[in-house]
């Protein structure tokens, strides 16, 4: 197997996180059957020959914790050393337990934010030498619809973590544009994958939490329905998205996803609509005082 292997010049070469499962393994399969090549990326690289041992030199199986920092670095070398490019830069590794923030383990809190967003931070920043010199290329961030509405009872680190991704995605769009590098983050809803299944771990919920975190884990976490999404046609969308010259900076998938940023959005807007007069009057030179919209006050 060539350590330098060339590449035609309307092939992209994917690097993603995350790939022996769920979107990511969707994602390096979609890319490799639309003809480009991969570096899939996992803790344990071992369980990638099933999914693409089909694929031969395409694929670059490697290990990768990316929590790491130095492993993300490394891992990058190892993609140009095959490649000598990385094109597509996809950060989809990520997982979320369930508890509530009251009662949640410190420890583990904060292991799924070093996944969840510092994991991003660390590949992103590894990337980004590669990409500023090429002139080109596209960082694909994956995050959820929560990350853009939040409120999920149960999974604060998570969405906690999505939201500073998203904070995080829209600086590193502003500061890379002048070097040709795009950025697209992914806003699913509920996908048929393993992330509500053996990823999630589901701490014990005290009564006092029922009707919150114990009412949404039913309903969604543990539904015998399944989820909407679908796996294959989110990562078809996103490569053909990718293959555009014009990318959105915000990608939903899903009806839910649509449905709720819908919502969420008019929701915003009535709301900064009626305290734009109290907003404004803040500032120096402003009406002051103006009355508060109406609505009942306490004490």
């Amino acid at each position: 197997m060539s350590n330098d292997m060339s590449t035609d010049a309307n092939q992209r070469v994917w690097f993603i996180t995350g790939s022996s499962r769920g979107l990511g393994r969707a994602l390096a399969t979609a890319a490799l059957d639309a003809g480009d090549l991969v570096v899939a990326t996992a803790r344990h690289p071992e369980v990638l020959a099933e999914p693409f041992g089909a694929y031969g030199d395409r694929v670059l199986p490697l290990a990768l914790d990316v929590t790491d920092p130095e492993a993300a670095r490394k891992a990058v070398e190892a993609a140009l050393a095959r490649f000598g490019r990385v094109d597509v830069v996809v950060n989809n590794a990520g997982y979320a337990n369930v508890s509530p923030i009251e009662t949640s383990d410190d420890d583990d809190f904060r292991a799924q934010f070093e996944t969840n967003f510092w994991g991003v931070y660390n590949v992103t920043k590894a990337a980004l030498p590669t990409l500023r010199r090429q002139g080109a290329g596209t960082i694909v961030q994956f995050s959820s619809v929560g990350g853009r509405v939040g409120g999920s009872p149960g999974i604060a680190s998570y969405q906690a973590a999505k939201f500073a991704v998203d904070g995080f995605s829209r600086v590193l769009a502003a500061e890379t544009a002048p070097f040709g590098v795009r950025v697209m983050v992914i806003e699913p809803s509920g996908f048929a994958t393993d992330w509500a299944g053996s990823s999630m771990t589901v701490h014990q919920i005290p009564d006092a939490y029922d009707e919150t975190v114990g009412a949404m884990n039913r309903r969604v976490r543990q539904s015998t329905q399944g989820a909407a999404g679908d796996p294959l046609r989110a990562a078809e969308i996103i490569v053909r998205t990718v293959r555009r010259g014009r990318i959105p900076s915000h990608l939903l998938l899903g009806v839910n996803a649509v449905d709720m940023a819908l919502d969420h959005a008019r929701s915003e807007q009535s709301e900064a609509s009626a305290w734009e007069k109290v907003s404004r009057s803040a500032d120096f030179g402003e009406p002051y005082p103006v009355e508060l919209p109406p609505g009942d006050t306490i004490g």
